[in-house]
């Protein structure tokens, strides 16, 4: 019996602690998964906000203007960078960025209605109601006035003129005219051509120099291709949404694919005017006039012969990787970083600190070195090694070939001998032939005649 008893109580007195400690293990389990669950939740939430933001913002623009705004300050050389600093090339490049967030951001709110119509933008936040409008307004206010604020105390007076312009023009007129006029391309274009003029103006240029005029002529150029190819794939999408494209008012895609060429062309001339004003090396017109704008011509004259959805997709494509091949070959056959810095730039080195300086001297060899490893690759350097020999009759010469070493070099030096005075008494003797030849000819028949 007391066995009995000590058994039941041994048993009475640790079930319950069984219990509890089952209990206790539940609920510290039950929060750990609750705690599991908010940080999942606050993490979606964060990555929610990140993806309104990103869409907002139309973060791959802004990446490109970023971009294009880089090359117009780097474009300046190491003499003008030496007398700027890297603060400043930052204010630039974020300060462009943050107007360019606000002015996609005001033309999300302006056609929400609209965007709602298309399928490659229902998704957008305000589409879904993912974010309310005044939230939008706000964030645009936000990011115009920190990168209208960002370039005034951090570049200069014009860039940050261009800056502010560059939202109204985009969130107001080009707004405005894309459901009403086909020029809204035009304008939007403009848009798209100032960031790397604003890059050039914030390293200290002028708006009237010839590299800024270049580089802006680069990206407005650029943009029709990127554009009428783009509306052509979306023809239907750009028609449900009420815009007054080229493409929807061109059902066989006759202006669009002449448009598409015409400005090709131009684009292709730009790596010749420049080399034309010096701006760059001849091997710019061989590199980017020839090869580069070659291949997106034929690309072009495809969609031309065949106005496919899949041709149109190649133009646009190519037109994806053309931008900073052309930008890279632009900066690598500038000029202005074959020179070397001059004493008030190295003054302005010494005195701005090691980390400005240590930066611009890394750019500088990073450049030379592609340069370097560029001609070692190119079979024009070492055509252009040797001496060329011109033959003239029986006598020859040798022409030594020096500057920039390219095929217009060569063509520039054979020239040259031509007008040597070898060669004009060549062509001396070759009329004086003529001549006597024309003499006896003439002789001859008169003979006959007789």
């Amino acid at each position: 019996m007391p066995n009995q008893y000590f058994n039941r109580a041994s048993f009475s007195t640790t079930a319950p602690d069984d219990d509890t400690a089952e209990r206790t293990t539940d609920k510290a389990t039950s929060e750990d998964l609750a705690a599991k669950t908010d940080t999942q939740q606050q993490q979606q939430q964060q990555q929610s906000n990140a993806t309104i933001l990103r869409e907002l913002s139309k973060a791959r623009l802004s990446a490109l203007v970023v971009c294009t705004t880089a090359l117009g300050f780097a474009s300046a050389g190491p003499t003008a960078l030496s007398l700027t600093s890297i603060p400043t090339f930052a204010a630039a490049s974020i300060g462009t960025a943050l107007c360019a967030s606000s002015a996609a951001t005001f033309n999300q709110v302006i056609e929400v209605e609209r965007d709602r119509q298309m399928k490659r933008t229902s998704n957008r936040p305000l589409v879904t109601g993912a974010v309310s409008k005044e939230m939008a307004m706000g964030l645009g206010c936000l990011t115009g006035a920190s990168g209208g604020l960002m370039l005034g105390l951090g570049t200069d007076p014009v860039t940050t003129v261009l800056g502010v312009g560059n939202i109204a023009l985009y969130a107001g007129l080009y707004t405005h005219l894309k459901p009403r006029s086909e020029i809204n391309t035009w304008v939007g274009a403009v848009v798209g051509a100032l960031p790397p003029v604003m890059g050039w103006t914030a390293a200290g240029g002028s708006l009237m120099d010839a590299e800024a005029v270049l580089l802006g002529s680069t990206l407005f150029l650029w943009q029709f291709p990127h554009f009428f190819a783009l509306n052509w794939m979306y023809r239907a999408d750009y028609k449900r949404g009420g815009f007054a494209m080229v493409a929807v008012n061109d059902p066989d895609g006759d202006r669009t694919a002449g448009l598409i060429k015409r400005y090709g062309l131009y684009l292709a001339s730009v790596p010749f005017v420049s080399t034309a004003l010096e701006v760059t090396s001849p091997m710019f017109a061989v590199d980017g006039g020839i090869l580069l704008n070659g291949y997106a011509l034929y690309v072009a004259s495809k969609f031309d012969k065949e106005r496919t959805n899949a041709n149109a997709r190649k133009v646009f494509l190519t037109s994806l990787w053309y931008l900073p091949c052309v930008m890279m070959l632009f900066l690598l056959h500038s000029r202005r970083w074959h020179e070397e810095v001059t004493d008030d730039g190295r003054l302005a080195l010494e005195n701005g600190g090691t980390e400005d300086a240590s930066i611009l001297v890394s750019m500088q060899k990073l450049m030379n070195d592609i340069q370097s490893k560029g001609r070692d690759l190119c079979m024009h350097e070492a055509i252009a090694s040797t001496r060329l020999g011109v033959w003239f009759g029986n006598e020859s010469n040798e022409t030594a070939i020096d500057g920039s070493k390219c095929p217009i070099s060569l063509g520039k030096a054979v020239a040259e001998s031509a007008n040597s005075p070898m060669a004009a008494k060549e062509e001396i003797r070759l009329d004086r032939e003529s001549a006597e030849e024309e003499s006896r000819s003439f002789a001859g028949e008169s003979s006959q005649k007789r």
